[in-house]
């Protein structure tokens, strides 16, 4: 590979981490905001986190069109296409809590997930600009950018919460202009048209990749790290200014500091799988994840809060990078776009049934059983991890 064309390589996963800064901040913004939008409006206060639950169903829905959409017009069209449609979908959310209309709020966060399956692709993107050997860091690159909507998304939520005389309607316009500035960036990457590369329309059975141990361990891995997460994540705003009637400010910054506790540690998570293993990183992903866990359910108070969801995030983002990896490791190149799709649906699917059981959960049995309640994933998870016969190139 010549020095140029590995420098392109390079420049198009700082393009994808800069957009995912952006892009991925519309998500935090739904979190912080959704459910208590959904509290105020919804028909029953447990359907409280159904906003929320809709934006993962949007991104489970779509996990595997977008993955087809990929390899029919390219990694570039499909990511200008995502961020057009969540810009589109973000000004119909202003314009739902404008009118007081919880379903069309609904629907509004739902195609803002159906948009961010294509933003989800960013890090598959990442991993084929780059040799094999760099998959990791390639992936932890993109994902950093995590860092900065993590901080973004609730931010913008906090200032425009009341830019108009809507609660959040400002901020959901706010959020549709970031999503248009990341398809300016986006615009800029170049990538080989997915559909020209060859073998890449060869079809495998579904069956064919759940046969393959580091595949099964990937997908339930990943799917594990965003069931706890999201179980915990949706129903943390509520829990905390509803129940619990702390400020919107300590709600905003618990969220903020979750979502920059799965991004950050992106700037090393790469090199420790590199150093470390797969397996190891995947497994103290896991074990960091049931300390969350522990901490959420020891108290009320905002400092369980914050050091619950920090550890929350951290858990995730060693697992879920971690499990990322293997999967780029379980397929050829010529199944890629189905093996993604295949795990991306698992994943969200997964995502979304735990962000409508939370809401439920926390009306029905309060914030600490409901923490409990994730802790059997995680067993399942660490449990596959260990009796795993198949050896994880680490």
């Amino acid at each position: 590979m010549t020095g140029a064309v590995r420098t392109e390589r390079w420049r198009n996963v700082a393009i994808l981490g800069a957009a995912q800064a952006l892009a991925a901040s519309a998500g935090p913004l739904v979190t912080l905001s959704g459910g208590i939008v959904g509290q105020s409006l919804a028909p029953s206060p447990m359907l409280a986190t159904l906003p929320i639950t809709a934006l993962v169903i949007g991104l489970a829905s779509a996990a595997v069109p977008a993955s087809h959409l990929m390899r029919r017009i390219g990694r570039r069209a499909g990511f200008v296409t995502g961020a057009a449609v969540s810009a589109v979908a973000a000004i119909m959310a202003a314009g739902a809590t404008a009118a007081g209309s919880f379903w069309a709020f609904c629907t509004a966060t739902f195609i803002m997930g159906a948009a961010g399956a294509c933003a989800a692709q960013y890090r598959f993107a990442a991993a084929e600009s780059v040799d094999a050997r760099h998959t990791g860091r390639a992936v932890s690159l993109v994902l950093v950018g995590g860092i900065i909507a993590g901080a973004l998304g609730p931010e913008i939520g906090r200032r425009g919460r009341y830019l108009f005389e809507t609660e959040f309607s400002g901020a959901f316009v706010v959020v549709a202009v970031v999503q248009l500035v990341a398809l300016g960036l986006l615009a800029g990457i170049r990538m080989p048209p997915a559909a020209a590369e060859p073998g890449s329309r060869v079809h495998v059975p579904v069956r064919a990749f759940f046969a393959r141990p580091s595949f099964v361990l990937a997908v339930v891995a990943a799917a594990g790290a965003a069931a706890v997460m999201s179980f915990l994540m949706t129903a943390t705003p509520i829990s905390m200014h509803v129940h619990d009637a702390h400020s919107i400010d300590d709600a905003a910054f618990v969220i903020q500091s979750h979502v920059v506790a799965m991004f950050a540690p992106s700037l090393v998570t790469g090199w420790l799988v590199d150093r470390f293993g797969l397996r190891q990183m995947m497994a103290a992903g896991a074990l960091v994840l049931g300390a969350a866990i522990a901490t959420t359910a020891s108290s009320h108070a905002v400092w369980a809060y914050w050091i619950g969801l920090v550890l929350l995030g951290l858990g995730w983002n060693l697992l879920f990078i971690g499990a990322t990896v293997l999967l780029t490791r379980s397929y050829a190149p010529a199944e890629r776009f189905r093996a993604q799709g295949l795990n991306d649906v698992s994943v969200f699917s997964s995502q979304a049934i735990a962000s409508l059981a939370s809401g439920a959960a926390l009306y029905r049995f309060g914030w600490v059983a409901m923490s409990l309640a994730a802790a059997p994933i995680l067993l399942l998870v660490l449990t596959l991890i260990v009796t795993t016969k198949r050896k994880i190139a680490s």
